[in-house]
């Protein structure tokens, strides 16, 4: 993890708490979000310019996941099969979606559902940058960036 990235956990911490409304009001259950997330990274670009630097989201390895948000949708409260059949669970569904168990990996993903996780992934990083803008952060964050791609 980056200085500057280091240096948001806090405010990560918060704006998730403020962003569970949204979660809750979306069609992912918090596991899944959670998953989504996992699979999400945040950059910040041009962040020398301060008029235009913007907190944006990398979702680029979210179809990585999506055949795993797919099984955790479908199975029961608890990560077993729907009706309490036994067929491996959450772990088994995590071995499988890493290549190595079974699985053919080659699952269909489900577009609609990973444009959904993009756009509140998207949705995030603005609430993120609002949220460092609003505390005053933004700046500190930007230049700690900024020293990061510097190539001195």
């Amino acid at each position: 993890m980056s200085e500057w990235q280091d240096m948001i956990v806090g405010d990560r911490m918060a704006v998730d708490s403020e962003f569970s409304r949204q979660v809750d009001s979306s069609q992912f259950s918090r596991q899944e979000w959670g998953l989504i997330m996992t699979a999400a990274a945040f950059e910040i670009e041009r962040p020398d310019d301060a008029d235009a630097a913007e907190l944006v989201a990398d979702t680029s390895r979210l179809p990585t996941v999506m055949p795993e948000l797919e099984r955790m949708s479908e199975m029961g409260p608890m990560g077993g099969q729907p009706g309490g059949g036994g067929g491996g669970g959450l772990l088994s569904s995590i071995v499988e979606s890493l290549g190595l168990g079974g699985g053919s990996g080659a699952e269909e993903i489900d577009q609609d559902r990973l444009a959904a996780a993009e756009s509140m992934v998207g949705a995030y990083a603005e609430e993120l940058q609002g949220h460092l803008e609003a505390e005053g952060r933004w700046a500190e964050v930007r230049a700690a960036a900024a020293a990061e791609t510097d190539p001195e």
